[in-house]
């Protein structure tokens, strides 16, 4: 939607890895002028919008692009631009080289002009051929429910590159309800995980278990025998009916991962591990959680071109979305 903040992002280093492979790096002709230096403003520009245009089914997901202006900021030019029916600002060097999607602001800008909007937090991350992907939540936790809209989409594109999961921290904050949906998660995601994404999708958006056990196709025979089984490993339900066992007096202990919890030092819904660091995405968007993991590799996947909705969730059971990616339940 036009003036909407921008879908058309992925990691720089990807593009320019893009760039490099379909040879962008060669000067090119502009109106029958051969260019060796800086170009203008418009044939910048003009090949900026050729590439994207040439690249579009990995780049604006086979959405035409055109120019809309043109202008001079710094050190690059700043081209808006139309995709699809969205308008965005990206940005091209003055020798026409290099295309960054988007920019991080290192200095605050003190006029009126200064960008607003939450923008996404810089991370680092260790690097490996296979990511591992750690989502932490409790599964009635507003702010466990918001990660795991952002985790669905990313889950969905990547799941095949990347270890990908949904774990549990160690105590409930929401009755009894969240023990057993966090049992439903666990057994679905554990024994029939290719009705996981579908179900969870059902969830987070219904709130309906029942319904969603349905809609997904689990099997809940299969279901019930795997929550039994792990309620009788963990000891979940004796440990909720003894309130001498709670965390502080207060919290129920959810046991299933808490050797995970303790090797991460998760103290909260949600906590995000990638490679083994816990890390802080800001916004909890699907495009920048993708962004984020596809730092995470050696060499990132072609899947990593994808671009991913730029909107934080809303938090709870719903859909819609939501202005602010703070909070957790601890």
């Amino acid at each position: 939607m036009p003036g909407n903040i921008s879908k058309f992002i992925v990691p720089i280093s990807i593009i320019a890895a893009g760039l490099i492979i379909a040879g962008a790096f060669v000067y090119v002709s502009q109106g029958g002028l051969f260019l060796k230096g800086q170009l203008s403003a418009a044939a910048a520009a003009e090949k900026a919008v050729e590439y994207i245009n040439d690249n579009k089914d990995t780049i604006a997901n086979g959405m035409d692009t055109s120019l809309l202006s043109v202008s001079e900021e710094g050190s690059v030019y700043k081209i808006h631009i139309k995709v699809g029916e969205g308008e965005y600002d990206s940005y091209v060097t003055k020798d026409g080289k290099l295309l960054f999607p988007s920019a991080y602001v290192m200095e605050e800008e003190t006029n009126e002009a200064a960008s607003s909007g939450e923008e996404a937090t810089p991370v680092e991350v260790t690097k490996s051929d296979f990511p591992d992907v750690k989502l932490f939540i409790m599964s009635y936790c507003p702010y466990g429910l918001q990660a795991e809209k952002m985790f669905l989409p990313v889950y969905d594109l990547l799941k095949n590159k990347a270890d990908m999961g949904v774990y549990f921290v160690d105590y409930i904050m929401h009755e009894k309800q969240e023990i057993d949906e966090n049992l439903n998660q666990y057994c679905i995601q554990g024994e029939q995980e290719e009705k996981f994404s579908s179900y969870l999708g059902c969830f987070v958006l219904s709130g309906d278990s029942g319904q969603c056990l349905s809609q997904a196709g689990v099997d809940k025979a299969k279901l019930a025998s795997c929550a039994s089984r792990t309620d009788q490993e963990y000891g979940i339900y004796s440990l909720y009916d003894d309130k001498s066992t709670w965390l502080s007096g207060t919290y129920p202990q959810f046991k299933v991962n808490s050797d995970l919890n303790e090797q991460y030092g998760v103290q909260g819904s949600p906590t995000i591990v990638i490679n083994g660091e816990i890390i802080n995405v800001n916004p909890r968007s699907p495009e920048n959680f993708k962004n984020i993991i596809c730092q995470a590799f050696n060499s990132a996947p072609e899947e990593c071109f994808q671009i991913l909705s730029n909107e934080a969730a809303s938090t709870g059971i719903g859909g819609g979305t939501s202005a602010s990616s703070a909070g957790e339940c601890e």
